[in-house]
């Protein structure tokens, strides 16, 4: 059978490899997402994160493993899989030419919708993404987090149980990303399954349930975002010393216990448990003299750290 055995999983992915001529892009990935959770896919440039969006959604073919969608089978059950997913990438796929309800009504239309379901899909479509004053007016006068709402707006006119954002937020301005944030809540509150891939470490600590991080084409780590802090340290003490002879002095004490390095600012993190107790003994032992050691501050670690961490950049 090509179906995969209906559980809890909306997504799953075994081994799967994707190559480019001599550049290997996904080296036996494996993942699994939840039904109506937020999963993040976090990784640095050429890690693979659209590679695998696009394995997923059935745009390109992985050159070995097996995936399945909603419970569908990638390559077997393609056209199922197609009609229970929505992809959203960077750039929106809209008509600029056309106004915001004539869009969702044509794509309500060519999914097979009729007359009076596509226009009712659409008026409510509009109203649940605060678009129904703009309903009228042609995209090209929309800004760019209009646009972005619009168009996962017409990724849900078949009401899929699946949804593809890949880098949604990119270029938006902080205000409508944020509103792009409650845009995602909200559709993980309803069920819907968001498979996220994003630039935005504090995006995935926000909305995701679950994170996996992408190096090399394969996942090197993944978790919540609070287990994966967790395993950089739940607190980091950051020493920012004297001078540089005080920093290479203090790195080559430190050597491995160092979990954060920014030589430029003479600053380095070393695990903590947050104490008052476990922090004085921490300055105690590292500059006994306190001579070396020129101010300090507890930092909670961020996404940023276990992305810098796990992937040596």
């Amino acid at each position: 059978m090509s179906s995969a055995p209906q559980g809890s999983w909306a997504v799953e992915a075994q081994g799967l490899t994707k190559s480019y001529g001599a550049v290997r892009v996904l080296s036996g990935l494996d993942l699994r997402v939840r039904r109506g959770s937020v999963f993040a896919l976090l990784g640095p440039n050429g890690a693979g994160k659209t590679t695998t969006v696009r394995a997923l959604t059935t745009l390109t073919r992985a050159d070995s493993g097996r995936a399945w969608v909603a419970g569908h089978d990638v390559v077997a059950e393609r056209a199922r899989v197609r009609r229970a997913i929505s992809l959203t990438g960077q750039y929106a796929a809209l008509d600029e030419e056309q106004t915001g309800e004539e869009n969702l009504r044509m794509m309500a239309r060519l999914r097979g919708r009729s007359r009076a379901e596509a226009g009712r899909v659409a008026d409510g479509l509009l109203e649940r993404f605060a678009l129904t004053d703009a309903a009228r007016r042609r995209v090209s006068t929309y800004s760019g987090g209009m646009r972005r709402r619009l168009d996962i707006a017409a990724g849900l006119v078949t009401d899929p149980e699946v949804v593809f954002l890949d880098e949604p937020t990119t270029g938006l301005d902080p205000r409508s990303r944020r509103t792009m944030w409650e845009v995602v809540s909200a559709l993980a509150g309803s069920g819907i399954t968001v498979f996220l891939t994003t630039q935005y470490l504090e995006e995935a600590d926000r909305l995701a349930d679950h994170v996996a991080v992408l190096g090399q084409g394969r996942v090197i780590a993944e978790g919540s975002p609070d287990e994966l802090k967790k395993r950089v340290a739940a607190q980091r003490l950051d020493l920012t010393l004297t001078d540089r002879h005080a920093y290479e002095a203090m790195a080559a004490r430190l050597d491995g216990r160092a979990v954060h390095r920014a030589p430029e600012e003479l600053l380095l993190g070393v695990a903590t448990d947050g104490s008052a107790p476990h922090v004085r003994a921490l300055l105690d032992e590292l500059d006994p003299a306190r001579v070396e050691i020129s101010r300090f501050a507890l930092h909670g670690a961020t996404l940023d750290d276990v992305f810098l961490e796990l992937t040596h950049e």
